[in-house]
């Protein structure tokens, strides 16, 4: 494949080139953060495996004094996948694993909904998005409390999304499964092995895959979201059940060592840390993932890593998002020996984006070509508003007249599914209450809408979201079945009524 042309080659991607980048793109952050893009971001720039920049800009929270520097611990979402391919990398090295074992032999309890994909799944198939489970798999069970023994138990219940190997489909906990049946000849935790195996060598002290350590940091940034206009620091995130997806936490200055080994091929400061053939596997494109939206740049995805041929050349990156109030992105340049990490504490944003191509540009042909940043805003501004605005017209006048809603009694009970487990209806007042998790972890009020149809607001980043929880009325009057919608993406949200 015949990579597009580039503004300028390696060698003359000089250290003066990235340091009149730096000097353009340190005012750009700043006007960012002034203006209201998002609370807080933090920099850091790596090229000729040197660190040559890090900087914090903006608050902590917004409303607060505490500002943001290069050793804010930030919640990186899933630019943790491409950290973690780097630790099961180190594993493969060390003769522990290989990318194509299987899974079966490593982490025999797991399944997926066919005998034959669950015979032949590998690490590698995991890693890259191929095994044929839809995005979304066990997202939902961990949105309503389930931790990650019992979400990756009960992925076996989801019916493929494509044929195996045929499709591609981000899925955390899929990649999730691949990380911790990786770690099974350790024979310790997952988190254990990405500190022994890649913090604590490389010295990212400040780096952890547990949430616990996390809100232990005292320099540590909150998550933002938008709230009448302005940002707010409403919600908190634990995501320890996908924590090799999107569990890690930390600084530009941490991540800064990390990409230094990445553009080093497993070494740091001359020595081998990964060898550098297993870390190599990471950044072959693998899956077609089609063009980035803004740049139009030939999109692929290999081992927790996108893969890109764009108007710079060969990129490896990733973003990160909570839709709670994340944002992070990592963009290589192999090449070049250079590399750029971006953390902020805000969604929707597309600033991570906007600034790192602004960098590029300014690194490559020496000015910025467009306005990046209004440009990747659009896409993240775009991902909720047609969502709610869809559910908000489902649900936007019942019936005139609307149909009353049986006696409460008629709802009431114990309902499940193999998949979601026990939800239990009850009367709370004048209005019922939807449980449902492991032993009622999350509980929902429901709004009578016409007849047997009731409404719920589930999400926390779409709070004002409706969704419908729906019964099947049996011959004795009372609900045999209920539907939950906000269950439901991959046909799993029907419970039966169970004995009471």
């Amino acid at each position: 494949m015949a990579l597009p042309a580039s503004g300028t080659s390696a060698q003359t991607v000089t250290p003066d080139r990235v340091e009149a980048a730096l000097s353009k793109l340190e005012p750009l952050a700043e006007r960012i953060v002034a203006d209201g893009g998002v609370p807080g971001l933090a920099i850091g720039v790596v090229h000729n495996d040197k660190v040559v920049y890090l900087k914090g800009f903006g608050r902590r929270e917004a409303g607060k004094p505490d500002v943001v520097d290069a050793d804010t611990v930030f919640q990186i979402a899933s630019l943790s996948k491409p950290v973690s391919a780097t630790v099961v990398a180190a594993l493969v090295g060390d003769g522990r694993v290989s990318w194509d074992s299987k899974i079966g032999d490593l982490d025999p309890a797991f399944r997926l909904a066919d005998p034959y994909p669950t015979s032949e799944l590998t690490v590698r198939d995991l890693f890259a998005h191929r095994s044929g489970l839809p995005g979304t798999a066990g997202d939902d069970l961990e949105g309503i409390g389930y931790d990650r023994g019992e979400i990756l138990r009960r992925l076996r219940f989801v019916s493929p999304s494509s044929s195996f190997r045929a499709g591609y489909s981000y899925s955390n906990f899929g990649l999730t499964e691949g990380a911790v049946a990786a770690a099974k000849p350790m024979g310790k935790p997952w988190e254990d092995v990405a500190e022994e195996r890649l913090y604590r060598p490389l010295g990212m002290n400040s780096t952890s895959s547990r949430h616990a350590d996390f809100v232990e940091r005292a320099n540590r940034a909150t998550l933002h979201i938008e709230v009448d206009g302005a940002w707010a620091a409403k919600v908190e995130r634990d995501p320890d059940a996908q924590a090799p997806a999107g569990g890690v936490s930390s600084t530009v200055r941490d991540l800064a060592q990390w990409m230094r080994l990445e553009l080093a091929a497993g070494a740091v400061d001359g020595k081998p840390v990964i060898a550098a053939d297993a870390l190599e596997q990471t950044h072959v494109p693998l899956m077609a993932r089609g063009s980035n939206p803004v740049t139009g740049g030939t999109s692929f995805y290999g081992l927790g890593w996108n893969v890109e041929f764009g108007r710079h050349g060969l990129s490896w990156g990733h973003a990160g998002a909570f839709s709670v109030g994340a944002r992070s992105l990592v963009t290589l340049f192999p090449k070049e020996e250079l590399g750029i990490v971006i953390l902020a504490n805000a969604f929707p944003t597309g600033v991570p984006e906007g600034l790192s191509d602004s960098f590029a540009d300014l690194v490559f042909d020496g000015t910025i070509g467009k306005d990046w940043v209004e440009a990747w805003d659009a896409i993240y501004g775009g991902m909720f508003g047609p969502v709610v605005a869809a559910a908000k017209a489902t649900y936007a006048s019942a019936p005139t007249p609307a149909t009353p809603a049986r006696p409460m009694d008629a709802y009431e009970g114990r309902y499940a599914n193999e998949f979601v487990g026990d939800a239990v209806v009850s009367g709370e007042g004048n209005s019922l209450v939807l449980k449902v998790g492991p032993d009622g972890a999350r509980s929902y009020s429901l709004q009578h809408f016409d007849r047997d149809i009731f409404l719920t607001f589930p999400d926390a980043e779409m709070p004002d979201r409706p969704s419908g929880v729906s019964f099947a009325i049996g011959p004795d009057g009372k609900a045999s079945a209920m539907t939950i919608e906000f269950l439901d993406e991959n046909n799993l949200g029907v419970l039966r009524r169970a004995g009471d």
